[in-house]
């Protein structure tokens, strides 16, 4: 194991938007129908260079924590295809963004949902980044051994039991406080979380799953029974025996030095699980993409830029 606190440096992050439009092709997003009947929608972000068919090698797919979508990797992954000019993949998993709901919600069901995703489009060399319930997920797909994966980026999260934030209840129960008043805007929405969450950051984060209904009103995309319903399989992780599942390739953990989801006690678990690991500290909480960006974005290319 290797770690190290990551400190910040000049990085290519703060290049302006028009550039990074001009050097990474988006599309608008696509849904891909899986076999067991989940549709998952995604962004593909690919350098401008990208030759015909090269979005089959060395993907990374990128996956968001709990009650996200790929809206909150978007910047994130243009800068990746930029700087690592790799096409990035990034997936709203079941029950979030643009993609199916389902009564389950568990991290085996998580990641079947990935390994169909990739087998469906046949990548063979994949890196996988995935943030909270992203990471735990990720981290499954590569114990379970079903699909190829070259390397592994699990952020704020450890591949343990250990139980969630009593925030995530307490946003459970504002988003039902807000379909409950039947609010028309956001800003009304805002004012009843603001008794579940004193974040501005955090409370714009979860109403960005907000959508207008016909009769005008504010509605969650999300299924909130649902995802309500699951918080305890979200603490819970598929596997507790290293010597029974074990991934043997290159493991970077990212995870935010004022976040309990990695603490040092549980680095040697991950160490059986994955023992080509290392950590790099982020000076962040739970949140280390959106509170640390250039920080982390430094801590995934010098990881990955010299690995296919």
């Amino acid at each position: 194991m290797f770690a190290r606190r990551l400190l910040p440096r000049r990085s290519q992050l703060v290049t302006p938007r028009s550039r990074i439009h001009q050097l990474i092709a988006s599309r608008a997003f696509s849904t891909t129908e899986l076999p067991n009947g989940i549709k998952l929608a995604y962004d593909l972000h690919e350098p401008s260079n990208a030759k015909e068919g090269s979005s089959r090698n060395a993907p990374i797919i990128f996956m968001h924590g709990l009650f996200g979508s790929k809206k909150n990797n978007r910047s994130m992954s243009k800068v990746f295809a930029r700087d690592l000019n790799r096409p990035v993949y990034a997936i709203d998993l079941r029950n979030h963004g643009d993609s199916s709901h389902d009564p389950r919600h568990d991290y085996t069901a998580l990641a079947e949902d990935v390994e169909l995703f990739l087998q469906h489009h046949g990548f063979k060399n994949s890196t996988l980044i995935g943030h909270s319930m992203g990471a735990k997920t990720a981290m499954a797909i590569a114990l379970r051994q079903r699909v190829p994966v070259a390397n592994l980026i699990p952020v704020d999260n450890a591949p343990v039991d250990a139980a969630l934030k009593s925030d995530f209840g307490k946003y459970v129960q504002g988003m039902h406080r807000i379909e409950e008043a039947g609010v028309k805007r956001q800003s009304e929405a805002d004012a009843i979380l603001k008794d579940y969450e004193e974040s501005l950051p955090i409370r714009q984060f979860l109403l960005t799953n907000l959508i207008r209904t016909p009769e005008g009103t504010q509605k969650f995309r999300i299924p909130i029974k649902y995802l309500a319903n699951a918080l305890d399989n979200m603490a819970d992780f598929p596997f507790n025996d290293p010597d029974e599942a074990r991934f043997g390739g290159p493991t970077l953990i990212v995870r935010g030095t004022k976040s309990h989801y990695v603490a040092d006690e549980m680095l040697p678990t991950v160490g059986r699980f994955f023992p080509k690991f290392e950590v790099v500290d982020v000076d962040s909480g739970h949140w280390v993409i959106s509170e640390k960006p250039e920080e982390f974005r430094n801590a995934v290319v010098d990881f990955l830029q010299d690995k296919e």
